[in-house]
């Protein structure tokens, strides 16, 4: 076990290392996971409401599903097993408040 109070374990805390990818990441050569593209692969994209506190009653997903080169569309009805693991099942999904979400106000403050 490494004592973490002692600085002498430390290689690269409070030293000057030499960067070897540096000069690639500056000069927009470095290779990251987003940059790999893999056969087959699909991208997703998560559209939100963009009104605060909205009860959402309808969507309709017919235009989306239209467009060239879709994969497929999905709401949360389409993933009712993930309220097993971590959507409450007397909330469902109409006051999610995590510390993720993209809406500010989640609480009335004075």
């Amino acid at each position: 076990m490494v004592n973490v109070s002692d600085s002498k374990n430390y290689k690269v805390i409070g030293t000057n290392p030499i960067r070897h990818d540096g000069y690639d990441k500056v000069t927009g050569r470095a290779v990251y996971g987003a940059d790999i593209k893999l056969p087959g692969l699909i991208w997703a994209s998560i559209v939100r409401s963009p009104h605060a506190h909205a009860v959402i009653k309808n969507i309709d997903t017919s235009a989306a599903e239209k467009v060239d080169g879709v994969f497929a569309v999905m709401t949360g009805k389409d993933l009712p097993h993930l309220a097993d693991s971590w959507i409450d099942h007397g909330e469902g999904t109409e006051n999610i408040a995590w510390s993720s979400e993209n809406i500010l106000a989640t609480q009335k403050t004075l």
